[in-house]
C-alpha cells in the first residue's frame, strides 16, 4: 500500500485506550437501574459480577463466551492501533478461560476527513492479530464519525465446567500479574510528545501481546480465579475479584512490575483521568501503606489497556505455575495473595 501523510491519531480524540472506559461508580449506578434479568439456567456468567464476559451453557460440552470492545486511539500509528485493540478485545476471552472463535470488527471513522488508507491500516493490523490468536474474523460494523474508535466483538467457546471468573479466589490462593502495569500514565505521554521511538515501541508491544500463551499454560493449574486488567485499573478489577470473591486481597507494592518512566512522568502530572476516576472509586475499598505517597497510589489505580491476567492460584502451585509463565516468555510476577481478613478489601503493603 502507498504511503500516506501520517496523523497524530492520539490528537483526535480526548480520552483513549480503556481509560475511555465511563468510571466504575457512574457505571455501576446506570447498570442498578436495569430490571432484573429473566432467569436461565443456561447462563453460566451474566452481569451480575462485573465480569470479562458472558458465558452462556449450549450444552455439556460447550459454552458460548462473549465479550465487545472498542475505543479511540491509544498509539498514533494506525496498524499498532488495530493491534492493540484487537489484542484488548481478544483478551476478555482468555480471562474466562475460553479460545476465542469469531470476531466483528466495530468501526467509527472520519471517513471524508482522514485518509482512507489509515483505517485500512488499522484493520490489517486487527486482522493480523485475530488470526495470531487463531480466531476467524466474519463482519463487522461501521460509521462515519468525527473521532475515530475501533474495537472488537469477540465469541468463544470453553468447557461449561472449566469457566474462569473473577469471583472464585480463595484464602491461601498467591495472585499472579502477568503484564506490567503503567500503560495509561505511558500512553497519555505519548499524546503530549515525552516519550521517544523506543520508549513507544516497548509499551506498544506490551499492549499488542496476546494472553494466549498465559491462559494456557495455566490451563491445567487449581486457578480459582481471573480477571485481565484493563480500564479499572490493576486495583480496580482485583477490587472486583475481591468483592465477587468474598475475600480479602494483600497486594505488595515493590512486587508489581511497572514499565520504565511511569513514576517520572506521573511526578510531572502525566495522570490519566481514568486513572483518577478509578482512584476515587476506590475510596474505602484500598487500604494504602503510609509510606506510599498518591503518586504510588495512582499508579496502582492506573487506567491499563490491553492488560495483563490477574490470576488466583492455589498456593501450592503457584510457584511451579509463575515459573513455566516465565519459561513461556511472559513476564509473570507474584504480586500478592488472597486472605481471610477484611473479605472485599484490598491491602496494599509495602
Amino acid at each position: 500500500m502507498e504511503s500516506y501523510e501520517p496523523v497524530k491519531l492520539t490528537s483526535l480524540s480526548s480520552k483513549g485506550g480503556c481509560g475511555c472506559k465511563i468510571g466504575p461508580g457512574e457505571l455501576s449506578q446506570v447498570l442498578r437501574s436495569l430490571p432484573a434479568a429473566v432467569p436461565d439456567p443456561n447462563l453460566l456468567v451474566g452481569l451480575d459480577t462485573s465480569d470479562d464476559a458472558g458465558v452462556y451453557r449450549l450444552n455439556d460440552e460447550m459454552a458460548l463466551v462473549q465479550t465487545l470492545d472498542f475505543f479511540t486511539p491509544i498509539v498514533d500509528d494506525p496498524y499498532d492501533f488495530g493491534q492493540v485493540a484487537a489484542a484488548n478485545a481478544i483478551s476478555d476471552i482468555y480471562a474466562m478461560g475460553g479460545k476465542p472463535l469469531t470476531v466483528l470488527n466495530i468501526v467509527a471513522f472520519p471517513i471524508t476527513k482522514l485518509d482512507k488508507r489509515i483505517l485500512a491500516d488499522i484493520l490489517r493490523g486487527a486482522s493480523d492479530k485475530v488470526k495470531e490468536a487463531g480466531a476467524a474474523l466474519v463482519g463487522g460494523h461501521s460509521i462515519d464519525d468525527n473521532e475515530p474508535k475501533f474495537g472488537l466483538a469477540v465469541t468463544g467457546l470453553v468447557h461449561p465446567g472449566k469457566v474462569r471468573t473473577n469471583s472464585g479466589a480463595k484464602p491461601g490462593d498467591k495472585l499472579i500479574l502477568t503484564k506490567p502495569i503503567g500503560v495509561g500514565i505511558l500512553s497519555s505521554s505519548i499524546k503530549r510528545d515525552k516519550l521517544n521511538a523506543e520508549e513507544i515501541a516497548q509499551v506498544t508491544k506490551v499492549m499488542t501481546t496476546l494472553n494466549k500463551t498465559a491462559a494456557e499454560v495455566m490451563e491445567p493449574f487449581e486457578v480459582h480465579s481471573c480477571t485481565d486488567v484493563t480500564g479499572f485499573g490493576l486495583l480496580g478489577h482485583a477490587s472486583e475479584m475481591a468483592k465477587g470473591s468474598n475475600a480479602g486481597l494483600r497486594i505488595r507494592a515493590g512486587a508489581v512490575p511497572v514499565l520504565p518512566r511511569v513514576r517520572e512522568l506521573a511526578e510531572e502530572g502525566v495522570i490519566p483521568g481514568g486513572t483518577k476516576n478509578n482512584f476515587a472509586h476506590l475510596q474505602g475499598a484500598v487500604t494504602f501503606p503510609d509510606t506510599m505517597d498518591q503518586v504510588g497510589q495512582y499508579i496502582l489505580c492506573d487506567a491499563v489497556t490491553s492488560g495483563g491476567l490477574l490470576i488466583a492460584v492455589s498456593g501450592a502451585e503457584a510457584e511451579d505455575l509463575h515459573g513455566r509463565l516465565r519459561q513461556a516468555g511472559v513476564d509473570a510476577h507474584i504480586i500478592g495473595e488472597v486472605v481471610e481478613e477484611h473479605p472485599g478489601h484490598i491491602t496494599v503493603t509495602d
